[in-house]
């Protein structure tokens, strides 16, 4: 007996900044197909309102520096099928600068640094994976990304890292595997988390559309 899934699918995407959830979240898009990717870092609150100098001493490593609200209003539309405007983010200037649109699909893969953090958000999620990696591979992952992407110079990078990203990363989020239904280590490649999530996923799904409970 095949069971008709009424609503989407959640799979939460969660770990440590240069642990490579992006590559591992745009690897399964490719093999499973349907898919709505929301990413929390376009989810940031909109700093317009504030100058930029002051902008730049803010903290953007802990979950109040998000608009959750937003976030579970997106979702909860998604899920409803209904078409979502995803807020497009500048990570230079610290605000929003236009949205681009996100269509329902029967999976919705959300990813972040703190996609675990609150239970609103845990709760819709039916498989949640904590993505891990050594902590020297972290901080060089980091700093390429944000020198190569986003404007940034390795002081800055460093200073923040030092400042607020290790420390948060120690008070936020390495304390959210303990909600993960499944941890991988990605320290070289990805495609072994890839199979890993691929499994997990086929290790509940199979039994639901054989007719039985998971």
């Amino acid at each position: 007996m095949v069971v008709v899934m009424k609503k989407p699918w959640m799979i939460g995407i969660g770990g440590g900044t240069g642990v490579g959830k992006t590559t591992l979240v745009w690897r399964l898009v490719d093999r499973l197909g349907d898919v709505c990717l929301v990413d929390l870092d376009s989810y940031y609150l909109d700093r317009s309102g504030i100058g930029l100098e002051e902008r730049r001493t803010l903290n953007y490593d802990e979950p109040t520096a998000f608009d959750i609200a937003l976030l579970l209003d997106h979702l909860e539309r998604l899920a409803a099928g209904e078409m979502v405007w995803k807020p497009r983010y500048s990570f230079e200037s610290h605000t929003r600068l236009g949205a681009d649109s996100l269509i329902p699909a029967s999976l919705i893969l959300v990813e972040g640094l703190f996609a675990f953090w609150w239970e609103q958000l845990r709760a819709r999620m039916n498989l949640k994976v904590f993505v891990d990696a050594p902590a020297d591979l972290r901080l060089f992952r980091r700093i390429r990304r944000d020198v190569m992407e986003r404007g940034r110079s390795i002081e800055s990078v460093l200073e923040q890292y030092v400042q607020t990203v290790r420390p948060m990363h120690e008070r936020y989020v390495e304390p959210t595997r303990a909600h993960a239904d499944l941890v991988v280590v990605n320290g070289g490649s990805v495609e072994e988390c890839v199979e890993s999530v691929i499994g997990a996923v086929q290790a509940i799904v199979n039994p639901i559309l054989e007719g039985h409970s998971p």
